[in-house]
C-alpha cells in the first residue's frame, strides 16, 4: 500500500508542477517562430497558438505574431532534393515581407487587431528550433567526419539570418539546441544495421555526436551574440539533454493525465486512470513492422502502400500513444513534448543572457 501511496504522490506532485510552471508569466506580447517540424509555440505564454505564414487566405489573426516553421527546413538554403523549399533564410525573408505589410496597413489604419502592433516586432520573443534536418539528412550522403567539418558552414548561416532580425528590430532570442538524432526510429532503422554503431541504449552514436557538435557551436554563437549586441536577450535552451534523459529513463518518467482536481489522489482507480509511465523510448507509435522499432521507409504514418509483389500494407497507430516517446520515427508524441515542455519551462536547462 505504500508504494501506491508514493506513485499517488509522484502523481500529485507532476500535476502541480504543471500547473506552476505553465503559471509562469511571459511577458512578450508576440512570439514570431522558425524552424522545423519540431519547432512549435509554448501556450504556457498565454498567447494563442501561432496562425502559419503561409495560411493567409481568408482572415487569419496575426495579432500575437506568426509561425515561419515548416516541415522538413534546413538552416542551409533548399535545393533540388530538399523536402521543403523554405530554408532558414526564406522564413526569414518571409518575416521581412510580412513586417513591411503589417507596417503598410498600420498606416493605413486597416486591420489593427489582426496584425501585430508596431512595437510588438522589437517587444516579441524569436523562437528558433532548427538544424536537424541538415545533420540528420547529410548522413545519407557524407561521413561522420564531413558532416562535422560542415556544421561550421550551418551556423554561419544561421547567424546571417539571426542578423537579419537583428538589423530589423529583433531583440529577444529563443533558440533550442537538436535533439539526439540518434535515437530516432527512422534514423536507427537505416543505418544501424550494423549493431556496433549503436550505443548502450539503441542509439546512432554517430548521429549524437554530430548533434552534439552542432549544439557545441550553436551555445558558442548565443554566448557571441550577446557579447556582440548588448542589447538583446539570448537564452539557449539544451533541448538534448532534456530528450535524451527522458530515452534513458524513460520507465522512471512518471507522465500523469491530470484531472481538474486532485481530492482522490490516493486511490487505486485515480492511479490506473491517471498514472502513466513511458514504456517506449525509441519504437515509434505509428509506423509498420512492429518490433523492434515499427518502422519502414516505404510507408508514412497513416498511409497505405501497394508494393511492387502486390502486398499492401499500412502505417497505423498504436493503442495508446502516452507510452510512447516517439511518434512516427522522426517527431515525439503529443506525451513526450509535453515532458519536454514541462522541463524548458522550469528553466534548469537554459542558459539566460540578459541585456
Amino acid at each position: 500500500m505504500a508504494s501506491k501511496y508514493n506513485v499517488a504522490l509522484q502523481v500529485v506532485l507532476f500535476c502541480i508542477s504543471l500547473v506552476v510552471a505553465n503559471s509562469v508569466h511571459f511577458s512578450y506580447p508576440a512570439v514570431f517562430n522558425f524552424g522545423d517540424s519540431n519547432s512549435d509555440t509554448v501556450d504556457a505564454m498565454d498567447l494563442p497558438f501561432l496562425n502559419a505564414y503561409l495560411d493567409s487566405v481568408g482572415l487569419p489573426n496575426f495579432h500575437h505574431g506568426c509561425n515561419y516553421a515548416t516541415a522538413g527546413s534546413t538552416i542551409l538554403p533548399a535545393n533540388a532534393a530538399s523536402i521543403s523549399p523554405f530554408g532558414f533564410g526564406s522564413q526569414v525573408s518571409q518575416f521581412l515581407l510580412f513586417k513591411t505589410r503589417v507596417h503598410e496597413l498600420l498606416a493605413g489604419k486597416k486591420f489593427h487587431e489582426y496584425v501585430p502592433a508596431e512595437d510588438y516586432f522589437e517587444k516579441g520573443l524569436y523562437m528558433f528550433d532548427i538544424g536537424q534536418n541538415d545533420i540528420g539528412g547529410a548522413f545519407y550522403s557524407k561521413d561522420l567526419d564531413e558532416i562535422l567539418f560542415l556544421i561550421p558552414t550551418y551556423l554561419l548561416e544561421f547567424e546571417s539570418g539571426i542578423k537579419r532580425l537583428y538589423d530589423s528590430g529583433a531583440r529577444n532570442f529563443w533558440i533550442h539546441n537538436t535533439g539526439p538524432l540518434g535515437c530516432l526510429a527512422q534514423n536507427v532503422a537505416t543505418f544501424g544495421a550494423d549493431k556496433s554503431k549503436l550505443d548502450e541504449l539503441g542509439c546512432l552514436r554517430g548521429h549524437n555526436q554530430a548533434a552534439k557538435a552542432f549544439n557545441l557551436h550553436l551555445q558558442a554563437f548565443c554566448s557571441k551574440l550577446q557579447g556582440q549586441y548588448l542589447d538583446v536577450n539570448v537564452i539557449y535552451v539544451d533541448i538534448f539533454t532534456i530528450k535524451s534523459n527522458l530515452i534513458a529513463n524513460y520507465s522512471k518518467h512518471v507522465f500523469p493525465r491530470c484531472p481538474a482536481g486532485y481530492a482522490a489522489a490516493t486511490s487505486v482507480i485515480f492511479i490506473q486512470t491517471y498514472y502513466r509511465r513511458f514504456e517506449e523510448p525509441i519504437m515509434a507509435c505509428c509506423g509498420y513492422g512492429g518490433l523492434p522499432l515499427n518502422f519502414d521507409s516505404r510507408v508514412s504514418c497513416g498511409l497505405t502502400k501497394i508494393l511492387s509483389n502486390g502486398t499492401t500494407i499500412t502505417a497505423k497507430g498504436c493503442n495508446d500513444s502516452s507510452v510512447y516517446v516517439n511518434w512516427d520515427g522522426t517527431h515525439y508524441t503529443e506525451a513526450a513534448n509535453q515532458y519536454v515542455a514541462s522541463q524548458i519551462l522550469t528553466g534548469n536547462y537554459s542558459n539566460t543572457h540578459l541585456s
